[in-house]
This record gives structure tokens, C-alpha cells and sequence, in this order.
């Protein structure tokens, strides 16, 4: 991959959410679009391939996400003969994360899908309206200091609902 421009954040003003839940911006690592090119994670569902979380985000569609070298690494070793294409998305896209155990019951007051474990489980891959906005909503708990996984959502939407997109997350988390 070519040098990229150097990455700007599409949210000017990141205001934590307050209470037991954690917002971040997550839009600089590296966002790559696989068409054509068969991936073996299916749609509506992601797996973590080293540092790249591969989502299976559209039929015979796939985001890498991470960091890119490592996304790059993974292109490489992908077959683009005949209708393959990829396209690096990183400018065009944001990515914010929320976490914590009251996640799901927060983005109720923003999303009509149903995030409980029986529909979206961890590793689920949907694409939703949350708060008005067009999104691919990808369940990626996170476990960290060998403990119990943290329920985890990452949003990827336009990059020009950037601040609008964080204000509506951070708002849905208050009363948490």
C-alpha cells in the first residue's frame, strides 16, 4: 500500500461518556474494503486474525480492521485474480467503540436492532441505523487482564457524521 495521508480524526471534540462505559475513537486504524476475493468468515459475523478483526460485512464483502501493516499483511496473502478488488477506506469511514456491561441496554435509545447475546453474540456483524445514521455495528467484546470478556461494539459509519455520530453515542450513554 502507498503512504497514506496522515490521518485527522473526524470528531473534533471527544468528550468521554461518563458513568461505567467507554467511548473511543478508533477511526485511525487502518479500514480496508475485500470484494470478490473469498475470505472464510461469513456474513454477519467477524474473527480476529492476528491484530485484523476481518468482518464479514456484506455478501462477498469484508472490512479488515487494525493496524496496517498488519491489514496490509493480510491483503497481500489474499487471491485478487478476476473480480477482486480492495479499497483502503481509512479517510472515507469512522470507527468509534463502546464498551462496557450496559452497552447494549444504551444503544436501545438509539438503535432498533436487538443487541441481546441471543441475536448479536459476540462476533455478530449487523448493519443498522443508529441514531439516524448508517452504520455496520460489530460486536467485539473485549478481554483484557485475563478477565472476563467486557461486552464491546464498534461503529463504522461516514466519516462526515464524525462529531454528530460521537455526541449521539455519548448522550445514549448518560444515565449508565
Amino acid at each position: 500500500m502507498a503512504d497514506a495521508p496522515v490521518f485527522q480524526s473526524p470528531i473534533t471534540n471527544p468528550t468521554p461518556a461518563k458513568g461505567s462505559l467507554t467511548l473511543t475513537d478508533e477511526s485511525e486504524l487502518t479500514k480496508v474494503s475485500v470484494r470478490g476475493a473469498h475470505i472464510a468468515v461469513s456474513f454477519g459475523t467477524c474473527e480476529q486474525r492476528g491484530d485484523v478483526l476481518v468482518v464479514g460485512s456484506r455478501p462477498d464483502e469484508w472490512t479488515l480492521l487494525g493496524p496496517a501493516d498488519a491489514v496490509a499483511a493480510v491483503v497481500s496473502g489474499l487471491d485478487l485474480s478476476g473480480f477482486a478488488s480492495t479499497t483502503d477506506i481509512t479517510h472515507s469511514r469512522l470507527m468509534i467503540r463502546l464498551t462496557g456491561d450496559d452497552a447494549a441496554r444504551a444503544m436501545e435509545k438509539a438503535c432498533g436492532i436487538d443487541l441481546s447475546d441471543a441475536m448479536t453474540p459476540n462476533g455478530a456483524a449487523v448493519g443498522a441505523s443508529v441514531a439516524k445514521v448508517t452504520c455496520d455495528v460489530v460486536r467485539d467484546d473485549v478481554v483484557s487482564d485475563g478477565r472476563e470478556a467486557v461486552r464491546s461494539y464498534r461503529f463504522l459509519a461516514d466519516r462526515s457524521f464524525g462529531q454528530y455520530f460521537w455526541d449521539a453515542l455519548r448522550d445514549c450513554t448518560a444515565e449508565f
